[in-house]
């Protein structure tokens, strides 16, 4: 064979070679790239059939670990020589166990956690006969003059601001009422429990009927925002005889039913830094396959630090924002919560007086309204443009004590919302 032959012949066994290593290590980035999907899979098939968070964290680093290696056996050559292969094979033992390491240390360390919310003035503690344990502030005028006390709903669901909402809502004791505000269990400052799947909506509406018995009066007055909307009209639903007005100032989550925090769900995968964390990585995934083994493996001050990372940039920046608050409640956020079938096809036939608030510029979409306004076929709408912080301005205040004391409002007779208006 000719010298030009001998090397179009070594040529193109040189291309095939080439093409083989490019392969192999194309096909070792894929299988390296698995390796945090197969670990999390792993994790999540564990916690399912009932491993403690010490089973399912080691197999789920073992197989991240094993499918790792593999891929780093393909991006590597072997060589011919045998001094190569040991220095092959050190390098890939030695790639391994830094990349593992460094994975299992960031998985199984909690992050540094913010001290929790301190009690607030006047906060008082309910342990009502549901079992729950809620923080309260109880705001009464010198002389009380309206039978029936206001009782606030915050929103979220885990979102609670005892303090401001104690501010705010207590300037109606003016007008003679006793003003409660309270922090929902599994948020703010009010007991969590063990096992997340106790929160829910029912859970909720039966606590507000313990408070109702514990402060001994015959009719409520409902104040709500936003997911306190949908536990108003739950009560109602439950209860109507039990309720005198009701005002749900930007409602959410009546139809289509509420279901779990999904962009809470996503956010929580991601570090302070808005980077994927293996930690917070495991942390999402038990959260969609068993909340139970999540609130084992990341408890509820390190989730409500999460929400709260999340909950820092608002929806819509072009609207005013009132700010964190100091206190949530991670868990009680993802529970699933759908509205009573009643109140779904509007056949619940309650009688108490509603006001439906929406302002200019809240988070909650304009379509909640139609929907509350569908099944609560007497409830009139009223809208008090703009302001900063939404849902705590003198205009909405001014419409909630009118509302509550003789029940005169300028409604609003719009179907879509009027000109100027800046939400979603």
């Amino acid at each position: 064979m000719s010298g030009r032959g001998a090397a179009r012949v070594a040529g193109r066994r040189g291309g095939r070679r080439g093409r083989r290593v490019v392969g192999r290590v194309v096909a070792g980035g894929l299988v390296m790239g698995l390796a945090p999907v197969a670990g999390l899979a792993a994790l999540a098939g564990m916690a399912l059939v009932g491993a403690g968070p010490q089973v399912f964290v080691v197999v789920g680093l073992a197989v991240f670990g094993a499918v790792l290696f593999l891929g780093l056996l393909l991006c590597v050559p072997r060589p011919r020589p045998p001094w190569g292969r040991w220095v092959r094979a050190v390098a890939v033992l030695g790639v391994e166990a830094a990349v593992v390491w460094q994975v299992g240390a960031a998985t199984l360390s909690p992050p540094v956690l913010p001290p929790g919310p301190g009690k607030v003035a006047g906060q008082r503690e309910w342990r009502l006969p549901t079992g729950s344990r809620l923080a309260y502030v109880r705001i009464a005028p010198e002389r009380v003059t309206r039978a029936e006390p206001v009782i606030f709903l915050h929103g979220g669901p885990g979102v609670a601001d005892l303090e401001g909402d104690a501010e705010f809502y207590g300037r109606l004791a003016s007008a003679g009422f006793q003003v409660y505000v309270y922090d929902q269990l599994g948020a703010g400052r009010s007991a969590r429990l063990a096992d997340p799947r106790g929160y829910g909506l029912a859970r909720d509406v039966a606590d507000l009927e313990a408070i109702r018995r514990t402060v001994r009066a015959e009719r409520l007055n409902l104040v709500a925002r936003d997911y306190g909307a949908q536990l108003a009209a739950a009560y109602l639903a439950a209860h109507p005889d039990r309720v005198a007005r009701t005002v749900l100032y930007a409602p959410a989550g009546l139809a289509p039913a509420r279901t779990p925090a999904r962009p809470a769900l996503s956010a929580v995968a991601l570090g302070a830094g808005g980077l994927p964390h293996p930690r917070a990585l495991a942390v999402a995934t038990l959260l969609r396959v068993d909340p139970v083994s999540a609130h084992a493996f990341a408890g509820d001050r390190e989730l409500d630090a999460r929400l709260a990372l999340l909950l820092r940039h608002p929806p819509q920046p072009t609207c005013p924002s009132s700010g964190p608050a100091p206190g949530y409640g991670g868990y009680v956020a993802l529970a699933g919560r759908a509205a009573p079938a009643s109140l779904r096809t509007g056949s619940a036939g309650l009688a108490a007086p509603v006001l439906v608030v929406k302002g200019a510029c809240d988070a909650e979409p304009w379509s909640e309204v139609s929907a509350f306004r569908r099944v609560l076929p007497h409830a009139r709408l009223a809208y008090v443009g703009d302001g900063v912080p939404p849902g705590r301005t003198d205009a909405y205040l001014e419409v909630l004590r009118a509302f509550l004391t003789d029940g005169q409002v300028n409604a609003y007779e719009g179907d879509g919302p009027p000109p100027g208006y800046r939400g979603p």
